[in-house]
């Protein structure tokens, strides 16, 4: 597998099928999430998009905690904006512009969503590297990509890469049609 490639990234101008109540059926965020997230948790949604996931992870932390919503596209970040601005969801939400080298977070994160985004980044290794660095001891990170563009050997091969960098395997959870993995450190 190359790891040094990249997908494109979903355009700004097309987030609205990231966000639709179509795809509330099929990835219910508080459903895959719920055994997850935990109330004063601090959680990095990486590649957060319009966010789809990031608005339910802060309701989810019942006041307490809050997401950091990181994404590449600033476009992406002020349609988030937009959704909180005077809301109590905008004390529980940090947004965070990473760059497409590097994450950029460097405060030590309880939980992280990579939701359909790993086989976007240009250098999966770094990245994993970097996770490791960010991620607490007793953290976790849940990786879902999509079996479409995801083969069963690439998402093979990623797990190795995940594995160099010292995360073990917690459990497989299943996702609609994707591929998935919960990891610890």
């Amino acid at each position: 597998m190359n790891t040094n490639r990249q997908s494109p990234v979903c355009p700004v101008e097309r987030a609205g099928a990231l966000d639709g109540s179509f795809r509330k059926l099929m990835h219910n965020p508080q459903k895959i999430l719920q055994p997850y997230i935990k109330a004063g948790m601090i959680v990095l949604d990486i590649g957060c998009g319009p966010g789809f996931f990031t608005l339910e992870i802060a309701k989810m932390l019942n006041s307490l905690g809050k997401v950091i919503a990181a994404d590449v596209q600033e476009g992406m970040l002020r349609i988030i904006r937009g959704k909180i601005k005077g809301t109590a969801l905008e004390r529980r939400i940090e947004l965070h512009k990473s760059d497409y080298e590097s994450i950029g977070v460097v405060e030590k994160v309880d939980f992280v969503l990579a939701f359909w985004i790993v086989h976007e980044l240009r250098n999966q290794e770094k990245f994993f590297e970097e996770l490791s660095s960010i991620v607490k001891p007793t953290g976790l990170i849940f990786i879902v990509e999509p079996r479409v563009h995801v083969s069963k050997r690439d998402f093979n091969a990623m797990l190795n890469l995940i594995k160099e960098n010292g995360f073990t395997m917690v459990e497989s959870p299943k996702v609609f049609f994707s591929r998935t993995v919960v990891l610890t450190k």
